[in-house]
């Protein structure tokens, strides 16, 4: 064996063995905005509606109200929160629109609140729109974090456990997209000096040992200082979009937890928008 050969092993050994290792830090949520286009009772009745949803965060909640009277464009919103600080925003779809009715949108106010502020975006559905699933807004016992990429990714799992209730389940997702990895595995069948099934194979285990060594890490972490909070993983190969639609509505999902936004761009982050237009009945932690 050659010396670069030995070298190579060395370095791929000691690579496989530096692990991204989960960090417990328990979120804070000291005062949350509510933020509707309703007014008067009606807007009162949506923010005790939230308050009831998120009983997980306790009775130390400042719960403050932004109204149809108090904003009707995004820039007078970004003032309010500005002003107020929060450490969480509560909301739906289509503020000051009709077009909550159609499935295609989150609506301008939501499209810049979720790229600007600092703090999660609670995304809950439209006050307006008929449900079908009666667990809706019933409290987050069953909570999923989906990521495209979920080693090391201590914010979303510390966020998603956060909004976990005592006694609940806490499903870890990561999905590996099976068309991006056919792709890369073709490229590698044209070269002839790797053997194309070995590829496959220990590829694979790997991408998908990754994410099921964090999760372990997770789960040793979680159960320290959430000992009742059960966790869950699905690692797993498919089409990103169907597979994630098929697990949250196979566990029925009470709050789906998504980072939506993108160093490398302005607009929400590839996967979160299509899920998020789509799910309109399921609570989504917009990070």
């Amino acid at each position: 064996m050659s010396p670069v050969t030995k070298v190579d092993q060395f370095e791929s050994a000691f690579r496989a063995a530096d692990k991204p290792v989960f960090k417990f830090l328990q979120p804070v949520v000291e005062r949350a905005l509510v933020v509707t286009d309703l007014r008067g009772a009606g807007a009162t009745a949506f923010r005790d509606q939230v308050r009831d949803f998120l009983t997980v965060l306790g009775n130390g909640v400042q719960w403050d109200l932004a109204d149809s009277d108090s904003f009707d464009t995004t820039k007078a919103l970004l003032e309010q929160v500005h002003q107020l600080r929060p450490d969480l925003i509560c909301t739906y779809r289509n503020l000051h629109s009709e077009a909550w009715r159609w499935p295609y949108s989150l609506g301008e106010h939501l499209d810049v609140l979720t790229q600007i502020v600092a703090c999660p975006v609670l995304v809950l559905p439209h006050p307006q729109a008929v449900r079908t699933n009666s667990h809706t807004l019933q409290g987050t016992d069953i909570v999923m974090a989906v990521t495209t990429h979920l080693a090391g990714d201590n914010s979303l799992v510390n966020n998603a456990a956060g909004f976990t209730n005592d006694g609940g389940t806490l499903w870890l997702a990561h999905v590996e997209d099976e068309r991006s990895f056919g792709r890369f595995i073709d490229a590698i069948s044209k070269i002839d000096a790797i053997d194309t099934d070995t590829a496959r194979e220990r590829i694979l285990a790997q991408m998908l040992k990754e994410p099921r060594d964090y999760i372990r890490s997770c789960k040793e972490e979680i159960i320290n200082h959430r000992p009742s909070v059960r966790v869950e993983e699905i690692v797993t190969v498919g089409s990103r979009l169907t597979e994630f639609r098929r697990l949250i509505d196979k566990y029925t999902v009470d709050l789906l937890v998504m980072h939506t936004k993108n160093e490398d761009q302005s607009a929400m982050h590839g996967l979160a928008y299509p899920l998020a237009v789509e799910l309109r009945e399921t609570p989504l932690l917009l990070l």
